[in-house]
């Protein structure tokens, strides 16, 4: 499989190079059509014809996650590839969405492996450019109707689409729409780091299929001094309600991500490239971009400024809290008589840990965002899963903030818990997962909170009526009433 995708990225390499030196239009929106060719035992497989792009105007690049052989049988050569130094690849552990979109990125990366040890004397930027939102658009097309091999490797244990790795996808993606932004197409200039800061709230609309063919799209929204805003859409089509009077809403999924620019050797924020929408649409998302930017910076402010009410706001949590930690005092002093329909957080953790390895690295060499992603989804869907008894319904994942860099070799926790549940709606009753992921460094006798998520799952209806019900979840400690309450402020429950 590693002979086969060192292959397979570099036929794409050339292939955007070449495009890029020949044609003479200017740049255009990129579709990414992803399949996959099942190897071939011996001669050609007679061909196939493709499916017509998606636009006339957007090129399209394949991705296959097997390749036929090559050379009349020949063995391939592993030493043999025509590409940059493998230490200095992103990682390949990869799906093959991934792997294509940072090829996508290709000559950007390679130029800055060019400038290598004189990237000091390589400047900065120094005009910056004003782009369309069309210039950075990029597209991903999942031929999963067609493709057998694609389908399974996305298929979760319950036909539907694995969560976690469309998570790799999405940032991934998001990276490269970035990138593509922040590019001036200049050789003497040196590329900035550009990495993810945040990712909102992204709310899951109706349930993905993996029998259907999927597409995700997105572009550059709004952008500040150093900062990029990216939205991106998941699209399915339900074939089943095409042509009927209720025909479904196509969008999935909405995710936003905010990446930030930085000097890849001083590390300070840099300027990126301007943004001049075109549409009445793109119109409108830049604004809201720029309102979103403005309360940002006044809740930064307002929380500077509220030393004077620390007093009130002391006693007002110190009520909530009590509130809280009622029924959890009664489990501690009174076991016999605690309420049953409610459980300790503390009994409702699970934890994981590995070693991040160079295969989870991304192009700036620190392990890559939507790895991180993937795993808390799966450690948050075992712990919602393990709370119900049933197999939980994904939701939604809340705002992710990205504090600290994981780098390869880091020793990296994960922590889960049931944070509270939502029991008001008997019908769709919510389960609050919080996974927070530590770098630990034994070595410095030290630990750091890397992120912070936080997914919500509910039950299906099938198993509510067959009389399943939720626990309530109660803290023992302040600690844990505190987390509660942060949690349950910012989705405004107190409002």
């Amino acid at each position: 499989m590693a002979l086969r995708s060192s292959t397979a990225t570099s036929l794409l390499s050339r292939t955007l190079r070449l495009h890029a030196t020949s044609s003479p239009y200017p740049p255009r929106p990129l579709l990414l059509r992803v399949e996959s060719r099942a190897a071939s035992s011996g001669g050609a497989d007679p061909p196939t014809p493709d499916p017509a792009p998606a636009s006339m105007d957007s090129p399209t690049i394949k991705v296959v996650s097997h390749l036929r052989d090559v050379g009349g049988g020949a063995p391939i050569d592993a030493g043999g590839s025509a590409r940059k130094p493998l230490s200095l690849w992103p990682g390949m552990y990869h799906s093959p969405v991934t792997n294509a979109l940072w090829e996508a990125r290709s000559s950007i990366f390679e130029r800055k492996m060019d400038v290598g040890a004189a990237g000091a004397a390589a400047g900065p930027q120094t005009e910056l450019l004003t782009k369309t939102p069309a210039q950075s658009r990029t597209a991903i097309a999942y031929k999963f109707a067609q493709d057998d091999i694609l389908r399974e490797q996305y298929r979760d244990a319950w036909n539907e689409v694995r969560i976690g790795k469309l998570l790799e996808d999405l940032d991934a993606l998001a990276g490269t729409i970035a990138v593509k932004h922040c590019s001036d197409e200049d050789s003497t200039t040196r590329p900035l780091l550009l990495v993810t800061a945040s990712v909102d709230k992204m709310v899951l609309m109706k349930p993905i299929r993996v029998d259907t063919d999927l597409k995700i799209a997105g572009a550059v929204t709004y952008v500040g001094r150093s900062s990029i805003d990216i939205q991106i859409e998941v699209t399915q089509v339900d074939q089943d309600s095409v042509g009927s009077d209720k025909e479904s809403d196509p969008i999935a999924l909405t995710a936003n991500f905010t990446f930030v620019a930085r000097d890849s050797v001083t590390g300070k924020s840099a300027p990126v490239n301007r943004l001049s929408p075109e549409t009445e649409r793109e119109t409108r998302l830049f604004e809201e971009g720029e309102a979103q930017d403005k309360l940002r910076k006044k809740k930064r402010e307002e929380q500077k400024a509220m030393h004077g009410n620390v007093l009130h706001k002391f006693h007002a949590e110190a009520e909530r809290l009590n509130a809280l930690l009622a029924e959890g005092r009664v489990f501690s002093d009174l076991p016999a008589l605690a309420d049953r329909d409610s459980i300790l957080l503390r009994d409702t953790r699970l934890e994981t840990s590995l070693i991040c390895q160079p295969q989870q690295r991304n192009l700036h060499g620190r392990i890559f965002g939507g790895f991180l992603m993937h795993r808390a989804f799966e450690l948050a869907f075992s712990t919602a899963y393990a709370f119900v008894g049933q197999r939980p319904c994904f939701l939604e994942v809340d705002h992710v903030d990205f504090l600290k860099p994981v780098d390869v070799g880091d020793f990296l926790r994960f922590k889960s818990c049931v944070l509270y549940t939502q029991l008001e709606n008997k019908w769709q009753p919510l389960v609050n997962v919080e996974v927070v992921a530590h770098v630990t460094r034994p070595e410095l006798r030290k630990s750091e909170i890397s992120n912070t998520f936080h997914f919500t799952f509910s039950v299906s209806s099938d198993a509510l009526k067959n009389g399943l019900t939720i626990r309530n979840v109660v803290p023992s400690t302040e600690e844990e009433a505190r987390r509660i309450l942060e949690r349950m402020d910012a989705e405004g429950l107190f409002d």
